[in-house]
């Protein structure tokens, strides 16, 4: 007969056992659980709608046991400043922890699963004539620690300390209140999970904790702490605590936990004992719960049972990855409570129900339609509009530049130039986006001198017959469209004297190829790449007096911005990291140091680029690699270019090392774009698989950047905003009079589409 044993008789312990037995009827199933069969240390568990009916698929016996008991509500509170925000439509259910452990524990009993409680498992090797032993015991699995060279876990203690209460006071809506005190800010996550019974979490920064004696407090004190706080809220409720049985302090920590591997043998990791999700987007229960569906399914499938493992490791980990990088998202927005409280109120609470990324605009426009009218509304009135208009049209003024809306035309290399010179190709190129009605449109980066670009076919700004050609260009776009115009300078550095973009990037030329210097003579690629000439003095003046002399001929040319290049591993990013600059001298060790001569640069440019015109820094960042650009040199960094007069961080990432491991999706470099503009206060351009109008207007409603960069899908839809403004139905958009038969005709395909939809 064979045999499954689950470790651990939680949620995802107990639903692995009643799927595996149902589909396995034959099989003998059992769990094992260290503790008593009541004994929990949370109080209510939250599924959506949708998770739902995941169950109701999985297991319709204990889908309507569940959903029997579930205390049901739609609605967001969020209590901030004195002010109190409503949002509907979000659709979650809650549970009492208790109830959802005895309605599993009795449909396990139902099907005859073996169930024994207060047994500590040791070892695995305990049940030697296991056929599969199910790991579900949690982030702290002693199962994953016996074999932790084999799984590789990551854990990583997050920044926030959480204690875990129940409350008899109701809670209407899932509620969000916020509470300044003189040593940082608090909050709750609270919600109603019973007739009787609300869950209140209550979170703050380490060293806010730290900083109130919290730390030496036992939970009864702690409960007393809590209530002072947030006692307008409890409405004369008491605070309750189930761990009160625990050594020490009731207050946790978070650990975000990803396993490298989730089976071992006959092992295999459920829950959060393979991954974890933080608590704020409600999903660890479900994510263990969606887990024992996946394994029942690949088990049930007859292959051998390594096969079986393996492709529920690959199935799961997408979504698991997707859910943690939402749950990072929301996570870092708690943790960074004090980066958003000086936004006013609304836009506040706009930005903590979009924290996560995954709900966009259109996304709480569908849930809650009033809630959006409003906020747009509010948008409006704040910049001075008259009428309500998607967020991504709204206007954006840098100095004497005024934008016509928030979508900017990424610079992309079209490696398309003579000896430095734009032509025919260019000027198609950018004129062709200028009419497609992006607020604000960047060169390529333009080199400033030809021993600085990064191929042969880069543009350049070195010498007048260049300024005439780039002229030529600047003027059609100012003549035909209201589009401005920002000139993107930088030098390669290390990286130049390479072959074209669809050659082999990055590889030196097979023939001609020019020397190349940078900080420290390491090479891009080892044992391909050129070793780079170590810059002396002489070599950083002569450089910078380039960038000077190409600002100057830009502005002849009659650019409206100027950027420099920072970011990516050029020559000036290259002095911002450690990983490229091993300088011993003035230049080179702590960031004061690595920024001293990129600093030089922009301050000169600075005074040589008209006072009226804005100038940005294009800047990684992060590097993606360990012993990279740390956090604190990134706010470092960007607070010495804002002092020196810079006006907006166009904010990338990596490319500085080959090795380097980003975490890539949807507007995956967005929180950097947030976190610099919400922690130093300057204007920033978020750029990174930003491709849908919605990502735009959420990422500027939110106020995590005041532009946004479209790059491949302006490659293929040069029109890509005009399309997205009849898609909204935003008429306002300027279009090419030349074109303005096709606006007419697409607004009304799309109104006909629209109606269509509906009628279905």
């Amino acid at each position: 007969m064979l045999r499954i044993v689950c470790v651990g008789g939680g949620p995802a312990g107990l639903y692995s056992a009643i799927l595996l037995r149902k589909a396995l009827p034959a099989a003998r199933v059992e769990v094992y659980e260290r503790n008593r069969p009541d004994d929990t240390f949370g109080w209510g568990v939250v599924f959506s709608d949708e998770t739902m009916e995941n169950f109701r698929a999985a297991d319709p016996e204990s889908h309507a046991a569940i959903l029997a008991n579930f205390h049901h509500w739609d609605d967001i509170a969020i209590h901030f400043r004195g002010r109190r925000f409503l949002s509907r439509g979000h659709g979650f259910c809650g549970i009492g922890r208790k109830r959802l452990l005895a309605l599993l524990q009795e449909r396990a009993r139902t099907l005859g699963v073996r169930a024994r409680f207060e047994h500590e498992v040791a070892d695995a090797g305990a049940f030697a004539d296991a056929d599969l032993i199910v790991a579900a015991d949690g982030a702290n699995s002693r199962t994953r620690a016996l074999h932790a060279g084999i799984f590789e876990p990551d854990i990583e203690a997050r920044k926030c300390r959480y204690i875990w209460l129940g409350t008899t006071r109701p809670f209407a809506e899932f509620t969000f209140a916020f509470e300044q005190t003189e040593h940082g800010w608090f909050q709750i996550h609270a919600y109603q999970f019973s007739p009787e019974l609300s869950t209140v979490i209550v979170e703050t920064r380490e060293e806010t904790w730290r900083a109130h004696g919290l730390d030496a407090f036992d939970t009864a004190r702690s409960i007393e702490f809590c209530e002072r706080l947030f006692g307008r809220y409890l409405e004369g409720h008491r605070l309750q605590s189930n761990a009160g049985h625990l050594r020490g302090s009731a207050w946790l920590n978070f650990n975000r936990l990803l396993c490298r591997r989730w089976h071992h043998g006959r092992i295999v990791l459920l829950g959060d004992a393979a991954h974890t999700a933080h608590f704020s987007i409600g999903s660890g229960t479900k994510l263990a719960m969606e887990d024992a569906i996946a394994l029942t399914r690949q088990v049930a499938a007859g292959g051998g049972l390594e096969e079986a493992l393996t492709a529920y490791h690959e199935e799961r980990l997408t979504e698991v990855l997707r859910l943690q990088s939402a749950a990072r998202n929301r996570m870092q927005w708690f943790e960074n409570v004090a980066r958003y409280t000086h936004l006013p109120p609304e836009q506040f609470a706009y930005s903590l129900l979009t924290g996560s990324q995954r709900i966009g605009h259109e996304n709480l426009k569908l849930r809650d339609p009033a809630f959006v009218s409003d906020y747009e509304g509010w948008l409006a009135r704040r910049d001075g509009l008259a009428a309500a208009r998607p967020p991504m049209f709204l206007p954006f003024r840098l100095r004497e530049m005024t934008l016509e809306n928030r979508v900017v035309v990424s610079p992309m290399a079209q490696y398309s130039a003579h000896d430095g010179l734009p032509d025919d190709w260019h000027l198609v190129h950018y004129g062709h986006r200028a009419l497609g009605g992006a607020g604000l449109l960047y060169t390529e980066m333009t080199c400033v001198s030809a021993e600085g670009r990064i191929s042969p076919g880069c543009t350049g700004l070195w010498n007048e017959a260049q300024r005439d050609a780039w002229r030529r260009v600047v003027d059609f776009v100012h003549a035909r469209s209201p589009a401005r115009l920002c000139l993107q300078l930088g030098h390669s550095g290390r990286k130049g004297s390479t072959q074209l973009g669809w050659q082999s990037p990055d590889q030196p030329l097979a023939s001609g190829n020019w020397p190349v210097m940078a900080p420290s003579p390491l090479p891009y690629l080892a044992g391909v790449s050129q070793e780079p000439l170590p810059m002396s003095r002489t070599d950083m003046q002569r450089v910078c007096a380039e960038f000077v002399r190409a600002a100057r001929l830009g502005t002849e040319a009659g650019f409206d911005m100027l950027e420099l290049h920072m970011a990516h591993g050029y020559l000036l990013a290259s002095f911002l990291s450690p990983l490229t600059n091993r300088r011993s001298d003035e230049y080179g060790g702590g960031v004061e140091n690595r920024l001293r001569y990129p600093l030089e640069v922009l301050r000169a440019v600075r005074a040589a680029w008209p006072a009226e015109k804005p100038l940005a820094v294009r800047l990684s960042a992060c590097d993606w690699a360990e012993g990279g650009l740390s956090d604190a040199d990134l706010l470092c960094i960007v607070r010495a270019f804002k002092d020196a007069g810079t006006d907006l961080i166009d904010v990338s990432t990596g490319q500085t090392v080959p090795w380097q491991q980003p975490l890539y999706g949807r507007m995956w470099q967005t929180p950097f774009a947030d976190e610099i503009r919400n922690e130093i206060g300057i204007a920033t351009l978020a750029v990174g698989n930003i491709y849908e109008p919605d990502h735009v207007n959420s990422i500027i409603a939110a106020g995590r950047a005041d532009l946004c960069a479209i790059a491949r899908p302006h490659l293929a839809n040069p029109a890509w905003t005009l399309e997205a403004a009849a898609r909204q139905g935003y008429e306002a958009q300027w279009w090419p009079q030349q074109y303005l038969s096709g606006k007419s005709q697409l607004e009304r395909n799309l109104k006909r589409a629209a109606r269509a939809a509906d009628a279905v």
